[in-house]
């Protein structure tokens, strides 16, 4: 009986140093975590036994315990790292043929180039709640979850139909004594650069040239030439191509035009269509301060594309776009179970629901049984090296005595085999 008594005090000392090594594999593994071997002493026994001299027979395995302590938070600066800071499994979907429903704390996300979904290292999709535009959550359950996923562009293009532009022409500017040309700089004296779009989005640059008249007129006023160009292309008021003038009394005040320029339809380089525009100066001053530019705007748009994402502590994620779009894509599904020891582990940081574990109640970050989340940080392994390597020691002594167990049972064996009469 001694024999079978230490060989499972071995087998029992080898499976426990068979978890620590597993755990010690792992200890820079993302969202890993730990398991302690629990035993039990196993005893033959029966109502009819004398208590006081019962003999045990060793000892046997009652399971391998995951512990989900939380493990050391790593930055990364990276938005689409998510960390849990409590309780919480973050569920994704699995792909492949036999798509199914995991659960992870590895918070590492990216976005597939292919699909456009946000995926961990194995390709499977982090799921979320939808919501509105306004963030507000639209569905939620098991079947409420969808993909997050990245649009690549926002909005719709509109044509660029009018610009304002107020700027201060100085009042002690001189004419520059030779003729436009736009490629001479010194034949203007101030410019500006303003972007528009055409019909489909497409950017350009409105260029305005001023260039000072010559000497003011006896009662004080003055005036300004104003050409204007869309890349190359000279726009046209009434089909001439002169000048718009600007005219200002003596106190640096605009008194003509009195109402927006309304430049004939014009066809891009990069447009399929024409298109009106009207440029707005009535806002334009003279002073004796330099030129500046006081106030510029336009109602063109172009399609944005996408510039960033961020998620913020409850777990709504946006996309922010070059146009200057904010929209909020989903709120982040978490997962609890009433049992987390007994999560069925598939490898990969992946755990699945199990009887033990019970069904996956859903949620999100800060709700009542939820932690919250953290974006730009991963969770690390929960395993602290020192601590396994003290029971990796304890569990070796305990494999050793119990083989010298084994090996004194065998001598003892031997001796009475020995025995002769």
């Amino acid at each position: 009986m001694s024999f079978y008594t230490s060989l499972s005090g071995l087998q029992a000392a080898q499976t426990e140093m068979s978890t620590i090594s597993h755990n010690l594999a792992n200890v820079a593994t993302n969202g890993f975590k730990k398991s302690r071997t629990d035993f039990a002493d196993v005893i033959a026994s029966s109502v009819t036994s004398d208590p006081t001299k019962v003999v045990g027979s060793g000892t046997v395995v009652k399971g391998n315990r995951q512990l989900f302590t939380e493990g050391n938070l790593k930055a990364t600066g990276s938005s689409l790292d998510i960390a849990i800071s409590g309780d919480g499994f973050f569920t994704v979907k699995t792909n492949g043929i036999n798509a199914s429903t995991a659960y992870t704390r590895n918070g590492s996300f990216s976005v597939d180039p292919a699909s456009h979904y946000v995926v961990d290292a194995q390709g499977s999709a982090l799921q979320v709640y939808p919501v509105d535009a306004e963030g507000n959550v639209t569905a939620t359950g098991q079947d409420g979850l969808i993909n997050l996923t990245l649009p690549e562009t926002s909005g719709t293009p509109t044509a660029t139909a009018k610009v304002a532009l107020d700027v201060n022409l100085s009042a002690n500017a001189t004419a520059p004594g030779t003729a436009f040309d736009r490629t001479n700089a010194a034949s203007y004296n101030n410019s500006t650069a303003t972007t528009i779009y055409d019909a489909s989005g497409n950017a350009m640059t409105l260029t305005n040239y001023y260039v000072r008249n010559d000497a003011a007129s006896p009662a004080g006023a003055n005036s300004w030439s104003v050409y204007s160009y869309v890349g190359n292309q000279q726009l046209a008021v009434g089909g001439s191509t002169n000048p718009v003038t600007v005219t200002f009394n003596a106190a640096g005040t605009m008194t003509a035009p009195t109402a927006p320029i309304s430049y004939d339809a014009f066809t891009s380089s990069s447009g399929t269509s024409a298109q009106s525009l009207t440029f707005d100066l009535t806002g334009t001053t003279q002073a004796p301060s330099a030129f500046s530019v006081q106030a510029r705007s336009q109602d063109g748009k172009s399609v944005g594309q996408l510039a960033g994402v961020t998620v913020d502590e409850s777990g709504i994620v946006s996309a922010n776009f070059s146009n200057g779009d904010t929209k909020p894509l989903g709120k982040v599904a978490l997962a609890n179970f009433a049992n987390p020891s007994g999560l069925r582990q598939m490898g990969n940081s992946y755990w699945s629901a199990s009887g033990i574990s019970g069904e996956a109640t859903l949620g999100s970050a800060n709700d009542n049984g939820f932690g919250s989340l953290m974006s730009g940080t991963v969770e690390g392994s929960n395993v602290d090296i020192t601590e396994e390597l003290v029971a990796l020691i304890a569990a070796q002594r305990n494999f050793q005595a119990n083989a010298k167990a084994l090996d004194t049972a065998g001598q003892i064996s031997e001796t009475i085999f020995n025995i002769r009469s």
